[in-house]
């Protein structure tokens, strides 16, 4: 795989593959185009040996066309972020065409509509990149957080054209690839969200590598019911507590500490009755919906005296004011460790960080979600791999 930095790509129309899957609001308004800005430095570099750029992302899981997941409002924010140059919104590939002969290509770049809207794209279509190929002279792919996915944009496209990767891509992969393969001890990772059913092979890769393994959300309830906790009503995954155990098993033979929650703030989805009871306290009716206060001292001595860090995934149902506290220390913990070497990353995680000014104190803010976690456990990813394949100009 070759960077965009490592070649000369002048005066060519570049097919960018970036990732502008952020998040909205309840109007369809862009909450936060961090994922925007993070794709400027590698259209900046390719702008300034004049190519012609093609960007192509996706937002959301639409089900063919759907107005409200359209990339309109992302080329209006794109024009606001680079005001030099005429950012033109494309609806369709025969429109494209059409845009790119009629301007010229003069100082103009183009954002084709949401590629999920494309039925070839979630197929991995190899008719439906070869249409995407004619357009360009050459492919970059920016979007580490969607190279975990099989799609004809991220796979399939650069076996078709000389094919690099961009700025960002470099970043994520260097940056996570030298904190597993040379860490610091000791080395915390931090788990959330609800599910261990999608992360059991990366828990196992974590159990071998870190010294602690620290697990919040819905995916520690299912470790609290296998050792025998009442977890109420609770999201659980019950068909995978032999998989908890056997984790739970691997960690002990490897002297990885597993820490799950002490206490827990149960209560009601809106937040109402919020109250903070010991995991051995619970009730049937108890919903757990964050970790208390004495799992928060718990988890931030480890990541105090961590020199390693990788965090991914809410501690808590943070959308909640009132369960948003948990994951709040979890990251102030993390700001407040001079000296380690600290990886952030998910989408989620990233929409639950409520004080921004910390941010410059993480080493990496990734992103990617699963990405991240694909790479950590695999050392690679599929678009990681198309790349690998790909023919230089």
């Amino acid at each position: 795989m070759k960077y965009i930095d490592q070649v000369d790509i002048r005066d060519k129309k570049v097919l960018l593959r970036v990732d502008y899957n952020v998040s909205l609001d309840k109007k369809h308004h862009i909450a936060n185009d961090e994922r925007i800005r993070q794709s400027l430095p590698t259209i900046n570099y390719l702008l300034k040996r004049n190519n012609t750029l093609i960007l192509i992302s996706h937002l959301g899981r639409p089900h063919g066309a759907d107005h409200a997941l359209s990339l309109k409002p992302i080329a209006e924010d794109l024009q606001k972020l680079l005001p030099t140059h005429k950012v033109i919104f494309v609806a369709d590939l025969d429109n494209l065409q059409i845009e790119i002969t009629r301007t010229g290509n003069l100082n103009c770049i183009f954002l084709l509509e949401n590629i999920r809207f494309f039925k070839g794209e979630d197929a991995n279509s190899m008719d439906f990149a070869k249409k995407l190929a004619v357009l360009g002279d050459a492919y970059v792919n920016d979007a580490f957080s969607a190279s975990h996915r099989k799609s004809a944009s991220i796979v399939s496209l650069p076996t078709l054209l000389p094919s690099f990767a961009g700025l960002l891509m470099k970043r994520e992969v260097e940056t996570i690839s030298n904190a597993l393969s040379h860490p610091r001890h000791p080395f915390v990772a931090i788990l959330g969200g609800a599910k261990i059913s999608t992360k059991i092979k990366l828990l196992d890769r974590l159990v071998e590598i870190s010294d602690f393994v620290l697990l919040g959300g819905g995916l520690a309830n299912t470790f609290l019911l296998a050792l025998n906790n009442q977890v109420g009503e609770s999201l659980v995954e019950k068909d995978e507590v032999s998989q908890a155990l056997k984790i739970l098993n691997h960690a002990r033979t490897k002297q990885t500490r597993i820490l799950l929650p002490t206490d827990v703030v149960v209560g009601n989805k809106d937040g109402s009755h919020a109250t903070v009871k010991s995991v051995h306290m619970l009730s049937p009716h108890d919903r757990i919906y964050d970790i208390g206060p004495e799992t928060q001292a718990i988890f931030a001595q480890a990541i105090l005296q961590a020199k390693t860090i990788i965090w991914n995934g809410p501690v808590g149902y943070f959308e909640t004011s009132a369960f948003q506290r948990g994951t709040d220390f979890i990251y102030y913990a993390i700001a407040t460790n001079p000296t380690a070497i600290s990886i952030v990353g998910g989408g989620e995680t990233l929409a639950a960080l409520t004080h921004k000014e910390h941010l410059e104190k993480i080493t990496h803010i990734s992103t990617g979600g699963g990405a991240m976690l694909a790479f950590i456990e695999k050392g690679t990813l599929p678009g990681i791999e198309a790349l690998n394949k790909s023919e230089s100009l």
